[in-house]
């Protein structure tokens, strides 16, 4: 059965605002019935990083938001704290850096709240049994919370190829560790130039496969780790590596088992929203935003995930790239993704609606 997909092309023949339009298409996907009265809603957002600009706008959130209070709801702003290095990886500067970007309870008219807490280690396990993890650990915040409204921006990304919803409440709501177990087959080295022997990893590693040796450097005992990542969330730092060793493939699975976590116990709870404008070729993680590859194409919204990102996927790859830009000489037709990246980012989408999350069959609805 085909799942229906809402478009608000960026053109208004009507001269009607694009965030007015972000508004009814919400609406019509399904809000009313996603989001009930005295619900907590979790607004999955990417607040960028200092100097991006890739990100959605605060203006499209405030109507957002503002629909959601309609309904009755209570809406927050959220995101999990990243792995790596920079303005995201803790609550305060992940604040500091939302703020920053223009998301303040003064443009937006709703709180932020981290959803992995204040260091990243505040999740819940969710039983998924996949094909690559039995549970998986999602930011409390987005678990507590009654519905999902995810707002996402569509880019290109260098190791999924594709960033889409699926890659959005996956990745971005997996905790610190998570992100660790969902890029790689994890076996953490200690750099012992880095190393203060602060103990913090001793103290949360799960299976006590840590330990500080006698020359004050931390150790791992490779016979009970099971690259669980959290002595990397842990590391104040930086002394224990984060390793990249897994195939875009498998990458995207493990995104998926960790999307449908997030999704477990909302089922239809959730409403995604895509914007597919200033489609970058990369992350909006970096401290840039390249020149976009397409022109602006508008905002698609459904309760269903799967086809949502088909939908996106296919619109980009109709779209004519644009000159001076990476996706200059992809012509109409064109995989604009793969042939950036070199990585097929539609594995996402397939394992996804295999383990049952959605429908790759979609009808596009144009709403003015």
């Amino acid at each position: 059965m085909s799942a229906r997909v809402y478009f608000a092309p960026v053109r208004s023949t009507k001269k009607i605002s694009l965030t007015t339009r972000v508004g009814s298409l919400m609406a019509r996907a399904g809000l009313a019935k996603a989001v009930e009265r005295d619900d907590l809603v979790a607004v999955k957002m990417h607040f960028g990083e200092t100097g991006n600009t890739g990100f959605v706008q605060p203006v499209f959130v405030r109507e957002i938001v503002a629909r959601i209070k309609a309904q009755g709801g209570k809406p927050f702003l959220t995101d999990a704290n990243t792995l790596y290095s920079g303005m995201r990886a803790n609550a305060v500067d992940h604040l500091q850096c939302a703020i920053q970007n223009g998301f303040s309870y003064a443009t937006v008219e709703a709180p932020i709240v981290i959803a992995d807490g204040i260091d990243g280690r505040d999740a819940c396990d969710v039983r998924v049994d996949g094909k690559h993890f039995e549970t998986v650990r999602i930011g409390a915040a987005a678990v507590h919370a009654d519905a999902l409204v995810a707002v996402t921006h569509v880019k290109g990304h260098e190791a999924t190829g594709f960033g889409g919803a699926l890659k959005n409440i996956g990745m971005g709501l997996g905790c610190r560790s998570a992100k660790q177990r969902m890029h790689s087959d994890f076996d953490p080295k200690v750099g012992a130039d880095k190393c203060t022997a602060c103990g913090r990893c001793v103290r949360w590693c799960p299976v006590g496969a840590m330990a500080i040796g006698p020359d004050r450097v931390a150790t791992v005992d490779r016979a009970l780790c099971y690259g669980c990542g959290e002595c990397v969330a842990a590391c104040p730092s930086g002394a224990i590596a984060i390793q990249w060793k897994t195939t875009p493939e498998a990458l995207q699975e493990k995104i998926v088992e960790h999307a449908k976590g997030v999704l477990t116990g909302k089922e239809g709870k959730s409403l995604f929203v895509s914007f597919i404008t200033a489609v970058s070729p990369d992350c909006d993680c970096w401290n840039f935003s390249d020149a976009p590859i397409v022109g602006d194409i508008g905002v698609l919204a459904s309760t269903d995930i799967v086809a949502v990102d088909r939908a996106a996927y296919d619109m980009v790859t109709a779209a004519a790239g644009l000159p001076g830009s990476r996706g200059e000489g992809l012509g109409a037709g064109d995989d604009k993704f793969s042939s950036i990246t070199g990585v097929d980012g539609t594995a996402a989408i397939a394992y996804a609606e295999a383990v049952g999350l959605g429908s790759a069959d979609y009808e596009l609805v144009t709403a003015e």
